[in-house]
């Protein structure tokens, strides 16, 4: 075989015809000239719109979902590949977040091997006073587990951590605590999802605070400099609890290896690696007086968004334009305060975690969180507020909903409309799709594009292609505005 090195493979196609005569040359170069003064007018034009566009004002992006949709991370997306500057600035201040996260982790553990121990023991744990039959029943099975001395020991060695939990929590503020109802047990409760059915996804009291830990207190965030001065101050506090929790690495490591823990949390379905803000396998790599967060730790680390919470940054494809994200907390009691937002926005993103077909709401345990993202969108599309807003759909968190398909879990047990569909994650995701596009389509209140997006935002790089899709599809919906205008 011959190989030709140094020829440009279009060089016969755009070289001119052969045997061309000077008649034939010189309409081909009216014709070529004609075509570029059409092309560079195109360019022109685009250019004079996106111009306009920016003088205009910015992108403005509403994230719409319940709480632990991915909204905030997300977010996290966005600013680490449109604003890395103010990213970096920032990224040590999540190490207070990231030790919240993993030392929450090992306390609820930890409870759940307390629990054991006492049902073994014959007492009743205080925190099972309000506890369903179907839990009582998985920890009575627990109760004729033998428990060497080890467990005791472990757990007088890992008792410092709740004082340290109390202490996080103080200093990050309202962002650390979670919704949960009165009756809130574990995080699946079985409950079963009819596709369709009317309720559960209505709107409460409006609800307006922001996270302590880098907020100015007036309902926005605050600028780099006060975020800054607010890490600069915590700086020196990270010396006592990283003491701490050095003082305790190997027992989170053997609580969290051990066998006998982990048929505990088997026997009680509890799978706290699916939660947000899961770090117990990085216990090495985070307990370390050097530690400093990653992109991606930043990305996984948990702080539920309270009120509202506002993110700029310059889009460089779009002519250096601001961009202005909102994050809106996701609770149930907060959506009333959604609406005020709804108007002069350019897009919404909506995020809906599929995995969690099999989950209820931590602040309401009789609704299905699937059917509770459902009638969400329904509310969203329906909006006449929002007739010509473009909303982007994000059907998220399709890393944890694979591997929970792969661990045996039938969908058709909790959405009993899924019927004998084969159980695997492209056809559910197909079907769950299919339930989407169908309120989309019947709901809005004018025609427009339906875009949808299969994602696991904790993971960055497959996140920075749908990113830049979605800015694309941004683009060309405000310049088709701006044409109509």
């Amino acid at each position: 075989m011959i190989h030709s090195f140094g020829l440009d493979p279009l060089a016969s196609i755009l070289a001119p015809p052969p045997n061309e005569t000077p008649q034939q040359r010189a309409a081909r170069e009216r014709a070529e000239a004609e075509a570029r003064k059409i092309s560079e007018a195109i360019d022109e034009q685009i250019r004079q719109e996106r111009m306009a566009l920016r003088k205009k004002g910015p992108v403005k992006v509403l994230l719409l979902g319940q709480s632990e949709s991915g909204k905030s991370s997300t977010i996290k997306n966005f600013q680490l590949h449109y604003a890395r500057d103010q990213w970096m600035a920032e990224r040590l201040s999540w190490r207070t977040v990231i030790y919240l996260n993993l030392v929450r982790n090992v306390v609820e553990v930890l409870d759940l091997l307390v629990q054991a121990m006492e049902a073994n023991s014959g007492r009743r744990s205080t925190s099972s006073a309000n506890t369903p039959d179907s839990d009582r029943e998985r920890r009575s099975q627990s109760s004729t587990t033998k428990f060497p001395d080890k467990y005791s020991l472990l757990k007088l060695r890992l008792a410092p951590l709740r004082s340290v939990l109390t202490d996080l929590e103080r200093r990050v503020g309202p962002g650390s605590q979670e919704a949960y109802s009165s009756s809130s047990t574990s995080p699946t409760s079985g409950k079963r999802m009819p596709f369709g059915r009317e309720g559960g996804g209505g709107v409460g009291n409006i609800g307006s605070s922001n996270n302590g830990w880098k907020s100015s207190g007036k309902g926005r965030p605050s600028t780099r400099e006060g975020r800054n001065s607010s890490l600069q101050m915590r700086k020196g506090d990270h010396d006592e609890i990283t003491d701490i929790l050095l003082a305790c690495k190997e027992d989170m490591k053997s609580l969290w290896e051990d066998p006998l823990v982990q048929e505990i949390l088997s026997q009680r379905r509890v799978r706290i690696e699916d939660s947000s803000g899961f770090f117990l396998n990085d216990i090495d790599r985070i307990v370390s007086r050097d530690y400093e967060p990653s992109d991606d730790d930043v990305v996984r680390a948990r702080l539920r968004s309270v009120g509202v919470q506002e993110h700029k940054f310059t889009v460089d494809a779009d002519q250096g334009r601001e961009w202005i994200m909102y994050d809106l907390e996701g609770t149930r009691s907060s959506r009333a305060s959604w609406v005020p937002f709804f108007d002069d926005m350019n897009a919404i993103i909506f995020l809906a975690p599929i995995s969690c077909f099999d989950e209820q709401l931590r602040e309401d345990r009789n609704v299905n969180r699937l059917e509770d993202s459902l009638q969400l969108w329904r509310t969203v599309c329906s909006s006449r507020i929002l007739a010509k807003t473009q909303i982007i759909l994000f059907l998220n968190k399709c890393d944890i909903f694979r591997n929970k398909l792969q661990r045996g879990v039938l969908v058709k047990t909790y959405v009993p409309s899924f019927g004998d569909r084969q159980n695997d994650a492209a056809t559910a995701m197909k079907y769950f799709q299919h339930h989407f596009r169908e309120i989309f389509k019947s709901c809005s209140p004018e025609p427009r594009p339906f875009f949808v997006y299969f994602t696991s935002v904790i993971d960055t790089q497959a996140t920075a292609a749908t990113l830049a899709m979605v800015q694309d599809s941004v683009l060309r919906q405000n310049l088709q505005t701006a044409r109509l205008v």
